[in-house]
Protein backbone atom coordinates (compact mmCIF):
# COMPACT_ATOMS: atom_id res chain seq x y z
CA UNK A 1 0.00 0.00 0.00
CA UNK A 2 1.21 3.73 -0.48
CA UNK A 3 0.05 7.04 0.37
CA UNK A 4 -1.66 8.89 -2.81
CA UNK A 5 -1.29 12.65 -3.11
CA UNK A 6 -3.92 14.60 -4.81
CA UNK A 7 -2.73 17.72 -6.64
CA UNK A 8 -4.53 20.91 -6.43
CA UNK A 9 -4.78 23.98 -8.87
CA UNK A 10 -2.20 25.46 -10.70
CA UNK A 11 -0.65 22.31 -12.50
CA UNK A 12 -3.39 22.58 -14.84
CA UNK A 13 -2.66 22.51 -18.72
CA UNK A 14 -4.71 22.04 -22.40
CA UNK A 15 -5.78 18.64 -22.94
CA UNK A 16 -5.05 17.41 -19.34
CA UNK A 17 -6.78 14.10 -18.44
CA UNK A 18 -6.72 13.24 -21.87
CA UNK A 19 -4.24 10.31 -21.21
CA UNK A 20 -6.92 8.57 -19.31
CA UNK A 21 -10.24 8.68 -21.93
CA UNK A 22 -9.26 5.31 -23.49
CA UNK A 23 -10.94 4.05 -19.86
CA UNK A 24 -14.79 4.43 -20.64
CA UNK A 25 -14.96 4.64 -16.60
CA UNK A 26 -12.46 6.95 -16.45
CA UNK A 27 -13.81 9.06 -18.84
CA UNK A 28 -17.39 9.15 -17.52
CA UNK A 29 -15.96 10.93 -14.26
CA UNK A 30 -15.54 13.60 -16.82
CA UNK A 31 -19.16 13.41 -17.84
CA UNK A 32 -20.42 13.12 -14.61
CA UNK A 33 -18.67 16.50 -13.62
CA UNK A 34 -20.21 17.70 -16.67
CA UNK A 35 -23.58 17.33 -15.42
CA UNK A 36 -22.86 18.68 -11.91
CA UNK A 37 -20.76 21.53 -12.80
CA UNK A 38 -22.98 22.59 -16.20
CA UNK A 39 -19.89 22.83 -18.02
CA UNK A 40 -18.57 20.83 -20.95
CA UNK A 41 -15.12 19.31 -19.17
CA UNK A 42 -14.74 17.29 -22.32
CA UNK A 43 -14.74 20.52 -24.67
CA UNK A 44 -12.44 21.84 -21.97
CA UNK A 45 -10.14 19.06 -21.74
CA UNK A 46 -10.02 18.37 -25.23
CA UNK A 47 -9.46 21.58 -26.94
CA UNK A 48 -9.77 24.79 -24.51
CA UNK A 49 -6.71 26.90 -24.90
CA UNK A 50 -4.40 28.37 -21.74
CA UNK A 51 -6.53 31.61 -20.77
CA UNK A 52 -9.82 29.37 -20.79
CA UNK A 53 -7.92 26.53 -18.61
CA UNK A 54 -6.73 28.89 -16.19
CA UNK A 55 -9.92 30.66 -15.41
CA UNK A 56 -10.31 29.56 -11.67
CA UNK A 57 -13.38 27.55 -12.22
CA UNK A 58 -12.20 25.96 -15.00
CA UNK A 59 -9.24 25.13 -13.80
CA UNK A 60 -10.73 23.34 -10.58
CA UNK A 61 -12.95 21.22 -12.04
CA UNK A 62 -10.47 20.05 -14.60
CA UNK A 63 -8.14 19.03 -11.99
CA UNK A 64 -10.46 17.06 -9.56
CA UNK A 65 -11.85 15.36 -12.83
CA UNK A 66 -8.53 14.32 -13.87
CA UNK A 67 -7.02 12.92 -10.07
CA UNK A 68 -10.96 11.47 -9.56
CA UNK A 69 -10.82 9.61 -13.35
CA UNK A 70 -7.03 8.50 -12.13
CA UNK A 71 -8.20 7.43 -8.66
CA UNK A 72 -10.56 5.34 -10.37
CA UNK A 73 -8.83 3.55 -12.85
CA UNK A 74 -6.67 2.37 -9.14
CA UNK A 75 -9.80 1.99 -7.10
CA UNK A 76 -11.48 -0.42 -9.71
CA UNK A 77 -8.09 -2.53 -10.16
CA UNK A 78 -8.52 -3.20 -5.94
CA UNK A 79 -5.85 -0.61 -5.11
CA UNK A 80 -6.31 0.91 -1.52
CA UNK A 81 -4.01 3.57 -0.11
CA UNK A 82 -2.66 3.48 3.43
CA UNK A 83 -3.50 7.75 3.54
CA UNK A 84 -4.48 10.29 1.11
CA UNK A 85 -3.44 13.70 0.82
CA UNK A 86 -5.00 16.09 -1.21
CA UNK A 87 -3.58 19.38 -2.00
CA UNK A 88 -5.70 22.05 -1.11
CA UNK A 89 -8.23 21.17 -3.81
CA UNK A 90 -7.14 17.66 -4.21
CA UNK A 91 -9.03 17.40 -0.82
CA UNK A 92 -12.10 17.25 -2.22
CA UNK A 93 -11.16 14.58 -4.74
CA UNK A 94 -10.31 12.66 -1.40
CA UNK A 95 -13.35 13.02 -0.57
CA UNK A 96 -14.90 11.06 -2.97
CA UNK A 97 -12.11 8.75 -3.70
CA UNK A 98 -12.38 7.94 0.13
CA UNK A 99 -16.11 7.46 -0.04
CA UNK A 100 -16.86 10.65 2.62
CA UNK A 101 -18.66 12.33 -0.18
CA UNK A 102 -19.80 10.48 -3.93
CA UNK A 103 -18.73 11.58 -6.95
CA UNK A 104 -21.87 13.80 -7.53
CA UNK A 105 -21.71 14.93 -4.40
CA UNK A 106 -17.66 16.39 -4.27
CA UNK A 107 -18.52 18.00 -7.60
CA UNK A 108 -21.87 19.78 -5.78
CA UNK A 109 -19.08 21.02 -3.25
CA UNK A 110 -16.56 21.66 -6.24
CA UNK A 111 -19.24 23.79 -7.99
CA UNK A 112 -19.65 25.77 -4.90
CA UNK A 113 -16.12 26.62 -3.68
CA UNK A 114 -14.57 27.38 -7.35
CA UNK A 115 -17.47 29.69 -7.71
CA UNK A 116 -17.24 31.48 -4.34
CA UNK A 117 -13.28 31.66 -5.02
CA UNK A 118 -13.97 33.09 -8.59
CA UNK A 119 -16.47 35.43 -7.00
CA UNK A 120 -13.94 36.16 -4.08
CA UNK A 121 -10.72 36.60 -6.68
CA UNK A 122 -12.97 39.53 -8.71
CA UNK A 123 -13.58 41.03 -5.34
CA UNK A 124 -10.67 40.94 -3.30
CA UNK A 125 -8.03 41.11 -6.07
CA UNK A 126 -4.61 39.03 -4.98
CA UNK A 127 -1.81 36.60 -6.08
CA UNK A 128 0.27 33.94 -4.70
CA UNK A 129 4.22 34.11 -4.73
CA UNK A 130 6.25 31.08 -4.24
CA UNK A 131 9.74 31.57 -2.23
CA UNK A 132 12.98 29.53 -2.80
CA UNK A 133 15.77 28.88 -0.52
CA UNK A 134 14.76 30.31 2.32
CA UNK A 135 13.35 29.27 6.17
CA UNK A 136 10.14 29.77 7.56
CA UNK A 137 10.92 32.22 9.93
CA UNK A 138 13.07 34.54 7.22
CA UNK A 139 9.97 34.65 5.08
CA UNK A 140 7.34 35.39 8.23
CA UNK A 141 9.72 38.35 8.63
CA UNK A 142 9.43 39.63 5.27
CA UNK A 143 5.15 39.19 5.17
CA UNK A 144 5.27 41.06 8.39
CA UNK A 145 7.97 43.98 6.69
CA UNK A 146 5.70 44.33 3.45
CA UNK A 147 2.33 43.91 4.68
CA UNK A 148 1.65 47.01 5.42
CA UNK A 149 -1.84 46.95 6.85
CA UNK A 150 -2.46 44.95 3.89
CA UNK A 151 -3.24 41.17 3.74
CA UNK A 152 -0.29 38.84 3.20
CA UNK A 153 0.48 35.22 4.55
CA UNK A 154 2.82 32.30 4.63
CA UNK A 155 0.02 29.98 2.85
CA UNK A 156 1.61 27.05 1.30
CA UNK A 157 4.47 24.74 3.48
CA UNK A 158 5.81 23.16 0.55
CA UNK A 159 8.75 21.12 1.71
CA UNK A 160 12.05 22.89 2.96
CA UNK A 161 13.19 25.94 1.00
CA UNK A 162 10.06 26.43 -0.75
CA UNK A 163 7.10 28.45 0.71
CA UNK A 164 4.09 30.24 -0.70
CA UNK A 165 3.07 33.68 -0.02
CA UNK A 166 -0.75 35.22 -0.47
CA UNK A 167 -2.01 38.24 -0.04
CA UNK A 168 -3.20 41.47 -1.68
CA UNK A 169 -1.19 42.73 -5.02
CA UNK A 170 0.68 45.55 -3.35
CA UNK A 171 1.48 43.25 -0.84
CA UNK A 172 2.85 40.32 -2.49
CA UNK A 173 4.79 43.09 -4.71
CA UNK A 174 6.16 44.39 -1.70
CA UNK A 175 7.51 40.44 -0.62
CA UNK A 176 8.77 39.69 -4.09
CA UNK A 177 10.83 42.95 -3.90
CA UNK A 178 12.04 42.14 -0.91
CA UNK A 179 12.85 38.01 -1.58
CA UNK A 180 14.56 39.35 -4.16
CA UNK A 181 16.88 41.91 -2.82
CA UNK A 182 18.32 39.04 -0.45
CA UNK A 183 19.15 37.26 -3.59
CA UNK A 184 16.58 34.63 -3.30
CA UNK A 185 13.94 33.24 -6.01
CA UNK A 186 10.32 34.56 -6.28
CA UNK A 187 7.82 33.06 -8.74
CA UNK A 188 4.22 33.89 -9.42
CA UNK A 189 1.72 31.39 -9.32
CA UNK A 190 -0.85 30.30 -12.32
CA UNK A 191 -3.77 31.13 -10.05
CA UNK A 192 -6.25 33.09 -10.17
CA UNK A 193 -5.93 35.21 -6.77
CA UNK A 194 -4.85 34.72 -3.14
CA UNK A 195 -6.10 31.40 -2.12
CA UNK A 196 -5.26 30.13 1.47
CA UNK A 197 -5.86 33.75 3.17
CA UNK A 198 -8.29 35.73 4.74
CA UNK A 199 -9.07 37.34 1.10
CA UNK A 200 -10.72 34.40 1.27
CA UNK A 201 -12.91 34.48 4.02
CA UNK A 202 -16.70 34.62 2.30
CA UNK A 203 -15.80 31.82 0.14
CA UNK A 204 -15.18 30.08 3.25
CA UNK A 205 -18.47 31.05 4.92
CA UNK A 206 -20.23 29.65 1.67
CA UNK A 207 -18.25 26.26 1.56
CA UNK A 208 -19.39 26.30 5.15
CA UNK A 209 -22.92 26.76 4.55
CA UNK A 210 -22.89 23.91 1.65
CA UNK A 211 -20.66 21.12 3.62
CA UNK A 212 -23.77 21.73 6.59
CA UNK A 213 -26.05 20.87 3.99
CA UNK A 214 -23.96 17.18 3.34
CA UNK A 215 -23.87 14.18 5.02
CA UNK A 216 -20.62 13.04 5.40
CA UNK A 217 -19.86 9.11 5.29
CA UNK A 218 -16.63 7.30 7.27
CA UNK A 219 -13.65 7.59 5.17
CA UNK A 220 -12.51 4.12 3.56
CA UNK A 221 -8.80 4.96 4.66
CA UNK A 222 -7.72 7.94 6.18
CA UNK A 223 -7.74 11.70 4.57
CA UNK A 224 -5.56 13.77 5.79
CA UNK A 225 -6.46 17.83 6.45
CA UNK A 226 -4.19 20.22 5.04
CA UNK A 227 -5.05 22.75 8.07
CA UNK A 228 -3.59 20.34 10.57
CA UNK A 229 -1.82 17.51 8.84
CA UNK A 230 -4.21 15.24 11.03
CA UNK A 231 -6.67 12.52 9.19
CA UNK A 232 -10.39 14.17 8.68
CA UNK A 233 -12.89 13.60 10.60
CA UNK A 234 -16.30 13.08 9.92
CA UNK A 235 -18.26 15.08 12.81
CA UNK A 236 -15.09 18.00 11.94
CA UNK A 237 -15.46 17.66 8.09
CA UNK A 238 -17.50 20.45 7.93
CA UNK A 239 -15.60 23.06 9.84
CA UNK A 240 -12.49 22.10 8.76
CA UNK A 241 -12.99 21.77 4.99
CA UNK A 242 -14.69 25.70 5.44
CA UNK A 243 -11.35 26.55 7.21
CA UNK A 244 -9.10 25.20 4.25
CA UNK A 245 -10.14 27.34 1.88
CA UNK A 246 -8.58 30.35 3.56
CA UNK A 247 -5.59 28.80 5.99
CA UNK A 248 -2.54 27.59 5.04
CA UNK A 249 -2.01 24.24 3.12
CA UNK A 250 0.31 22.34 5.76
CA UNK A 251 1.66 19.85 3.11
CA UNK A 252 5.30 19.15 4.53
CA UNK A 253 3.96 18.70 7.91
CA UNK A 254 1.61 16.04 6.49
CA UNK A 255 4.35 14.11 4.59
CA UNK A 256 6.48 14.73 7.68
CA UNK A 257 3.92 12.99 9.58
CA UNK A 258 3.27 10.23 7.37
CA UNK A 259 7.33 9.15 6.75
CA UNK A 260 7.34 9.38 11.08
CA UNK A 261 4.40 6.63 11.04
CA UNK A 262 6.13 4.69 8.93
CA UNK A 263 5.12 4.88 4.99
CA UNK A 264 7.62 5.41 2.71
CA UNK A 265 5.68 4.68 -0.83
CA UNK A 266 3.67 7.75 -2.20
CA UNK A 267 1.71 7.68 -5.75
CA UNK A 268 0.90 11.30 -7.44
CA UNK A 269 -2.30 10.49 -8.56
CA UNK A 270 -4.00 13.08 -11.34
CA UNK A 271 -2.16 15.39 -13.68
CA UNK A 272 1.26 16.98 -12.91
CA UNK A 273 4.18 16.21 -11.29
CA UNK A 274 4.27 19.09 -8.98
CA UNK A 275 3.64 17.06 -5.53
CA UNK A 276 6.51 14.47 -6.61
CA UNK A 277 9.07 17.26 -6.30
CA UNK A 278 7.71 18.23 -3.35
CA UNK A 279 8.32 14.74 -2.19
CA UNK A 280 12.34 14.64 -3.77
CA UNK A 281 12.92 17.78 -1.71
CA UNK A 282 10.94 16.40 2.02
CA UNK A 283 12.50 13.10 1.85
CA UNK A 284 14.59 11.55 -0.89
CA UNK A 285 14.86 7.68 0.67
CA UNK A 286 10.59 7.99 0.20
CA UNK A 287 10.05 6.38 -3.47
CA UNK A 288 7.20 8.33 -5.17
CA UNK A 289 5.50 7.71 -9.11
CA UNK A 290 2.84 8.80 -10.85
CA UNK A 291 -0.46 7.95 -12.42
CA UNK A 292 -1.94 10.34 -14.86
CA UNK A 293 -2.62 8.56 -17.93
CA UNK A 294 -3.70 4.83 -18.49
CA UNK A 295 -0.18 3.18 -19.38
CA UNK A 296 1.07 5.25 -16.08
CA UNK A 297 -1.72 3.26 -14.23
CA UNK A 298 -0.95 0.30 -15.71
CA UNK A 299 2.81 0.72 -15.14
CA UNK A 300 1.98 1.09 -11.60
CA UNK A 301 -0.07 -2.45 -11.33
CA UNK A 302 2.61 -4.09 -12.77
CA UNK A 303 5.30 -2.62 -10.55
CA UNK A 304 2.69 -3.40 -7.59
CA UNK A 305 2.29 -7.13 -8.78
CA UNK A 306 6.30 -7.70 -9.16
CA UNK A 307 6.27 -6.85 -5.30
CA UNK A 308 3.58 -9.32 -4.04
Amino acid sequence: MAVWLLPGQGAQAPGMGLGVWGDVEARAVFEAGSDVLGIDLVRLASSAQRPEVDDAFNAQALTMATTLACGTLLLRRGMRPSAVVGFSLGQIGALALSGMLSAEEAFELLKVRAGAMSDACREHPGAMLAVMGMELRDVQDIVDDSARGSVLVVANHNCPGQLVVSGSLGAIARCEEQVKLRKRKAVRLNTAGAFHSPLMHDAALQVAAACERMSFCEPQFPVICNTDAQPLSVGEAAKRLSLQVESPVLFEESVRSLLEGGEHDFVEVGFGKVLSGLMKRIDRTATCCRVDSLEAASAYFSACEEGE
